[in-house]
């Protein structure tokens, strides 16, 4: 599949997507920084350059029980195609998969769109055309193009493209108002980061229209990190009688994290234990998590003048750059992460012994945001490795928010009196 076959033509100065800047945005405020999930989920992309293990288990649900794939535990056992709907994180091979599926689903010799993968974002939609090209290179016959804003072609224009990657809006427009596609033709139809299509006003609407126009024999798979009610929803609306597969909960991973508090009175205290813990235990990295960009600046600062490596990570920096400062500290070359939620789940490094939530994770009504805490602290524990995880309480909501977390994994975190060495040199054992 050689490049110049591409159908691309895009400005990046005039072309960003179905209502998305070319870079996704934070919505900032004084409190809080609120993450683009597009953003998150493109972070991820780039920085999983290769597969990564996952010690997850997998259930494998399907709509009736009586079904002879019911026991199911492999992609292969399913004997696709199916319709399939599919919960994956970034690193598991999730794009070549249905990349596979697409190619070898094409027929070359018939010069229409047959295949059609629809993505929340331009620079998403980019990245799965990367991995299509790598997988094609040896089929060259098939034809790759492009639905994206910018991409201008003709009314009444037949593609003959066989494989089309686009974002919902460009996509409808091509199906029914500039008849280029013709969607009756469509055999295999995916919808990628569902989780991130209905964070992105309109997308959901658009992408229910577009699923409307294919035949019922089309093969649909839909694919998103994560399952929460409004996803499910969209899921079943989208997907008619799918296999379902999904990773069962996390909180078997809490096992391996050895889980404290410390109690403090401000800021400057709870810098204070946390010297005190670098004094007492041999930390290789540590990742420390703080609710807001002053915060996790200050404290950043703080620890450079106390003579520790630190990089900082924050919601204002482009995709690139965070990019950028997650491959140095992967690499060792600095010790101390100190970040906000931008960098709370999608990473491993197998170095990092240590979290610490100089604040606590909360929803925006303040409770305990439980399923952030648990990707914060599994940033540690990692690889069958036991992990260290310490929570600062400065205040009786933080401590409310401490039993809240406690409640809904039951499991209990012990106090920690950081100006005890002896006990802080036993936590590491």
């Amino acid at each position: 599949m050689a490049t110049d076959s591409w159908a691309l033509a895009v400005d990046k100065q005039e072309n960003t997507t179905d209502s998305v800047s070319l870079y996704p945005k934070l919505f900032t405020c004084d409190s809080c920084i609120v993450e683009d999930k597009a953003a998150q989920s493109l972070l991820n992309k780039i920085i999983h350059t290769s597969l990564v293990n996952t010690t997850n288990q997998v259930e494998v649900l399907q709509r009736d029980p009586n079904s002879p794939l019911y026991s199911v535990k492999t992609f292969e056992e399913l004997r696709l195609p199916q319709n399939l709907i599919a919960q994956s994180q970034s690193g598991t091979g999730k794009t070549a998969a249905f990349a596979l599926a697409m190619l070898s689903h094409v027929n070359p010799a018939k010069k229409w769109t047959q295949c059609l993968c629809i993505s929340p974002t331009y620079e998403l939609a980019l990245q799965t055309g990367k991995v299509i090209e790598q997988m094609g290179k040896y089929y060259p016959e098939v034809k790759l193009a492009y639905a994206i804003r910018g991409n201008k072609l003709d009314r009444g224009m037949k593609l003959q493209e066989q494989i089309v990657i686009g974002t919902p809006g460009t996509v409808l427009d091509w199906c029914s108002k500039l008849k280029i596609i013709d969607p009756k033709k469509i055999s295999v139809f995916v919808l990628d980061e569902a989780d991130v299509m209905i964070a992105t006003q309109g997308h959901q609407d658009q992408s229910i229209r577009i699923q409307r126009m294919l035949p019922k024999e089309c093969q649909m798979l839909l694919f998103s990190a994560t399952f929460e009610d409004s996803v499910w929803k969209f899921a079943e609306r989208v997907v008619p009688d799918p296999n379902i597969i999904k990773l069962k909960r996390e909180e078997e991973t809490l096992d391996t994290i050895k889980q404290y508090y410390v109690l403090c009175s401000d800021k400057e205290e709870k810098f204070t234990a946390l010297c005190n813990i670098y004094g007492a235990i041999t930390i290789a990295q540590a990742m420390i998590f703080c609710h807001t960009r002053k915060t996790a600046g200050w404290l950043a600062a703080e620890l450079t003048k106390e003579g520790h490596v630190v990089a900082l990570l924050s919601g204002e920096m482009t995709v690139e750059q965070r990019a950028a400062v997650i491959e140095r500290f992967r690499e060792g070359k600095e010790k101390v992460l100190v970040t906000t939620n931008v960098c709370s789940r999608g990473i491993d490094v197998e170095q990092v012994s240590v979290v610490i939530n100089f604040d606590l994770p909360m929803d925006k009504d303040g409770n305990a945001d439980n399923e952030t805490y648990l990707h914060r602290i599994g940033r540690t524990g990692r690889f069958g490795k036991r992990g260290l995880a310490v929570n600062m309480i400065d205040s009786k909501h933080s401590m409310n928010i401490l039993n809240q977390i406690e409640d809904h994994f039951n499991k209990k975190i012990n106090k920690l009196d950081t100006d005890d060495l002896d006990e802080i040199e036993k936590i590491s054992n």
